[in-house]
């Protein structure tokens, strides 16, 4: 939107579990505050569909959450959570091989996922 705030986004070049290593080098040399920061992410413990947002909070696991805490130097930046269900094992390769894998729902339904998770970060972004 026109006049809206200054919008930058950071699409790492690492893998998903080093993306701390592209933002945090970034937040530094745009000078962003951390509570301006927002990570779009993958949940496992929210079912597919369900999109929530978070400042702050522990982070379940995810590598690429610990990555982001451990260069941003706080886990107290925003989180765009976006829910693709878990697997029935617990198997940490199962688990990988999960989340690494093709969608298992209907592409309509990951295109209405991806959308949603857009406006959230938009409400975010505005809020």
């Amino acid at each position: 939107m026109p006049g809206g705030p200054r919008v930058g986004v950071l699409l790492p070049q690492t893998y998903m579990n080093d993306s701390g290593r592209s933002a945090g080098p970034a937040r530094g040399a745009l000078k962003v505050d951390l509570d301006h920061v927002v990570a779009v992410h993958d949940e496992l413990d929210l079912p597919f569909g369900d999109v929530r947002t978070r400042l702050g909070g522990g982070l379940a696991g995810h590598n690429g959450l610990k990555s982001l805490r451990r260069e941003l130097g706080s886990p107290d930046f925003h989180r765009v959570r976006v829910g693709v269900g878990r697997p029935d094992s617990t198997d940490p390769e199962v688990v990988a091989a999960y989340v690494l894998g093709a969608w298992r729902q209907p592409r309509a339904e990951v295109e209405e996922l991806v959308a949603r998770a857009a406006d959230e970060v938009e409400r975010v972004i505005n809020s």
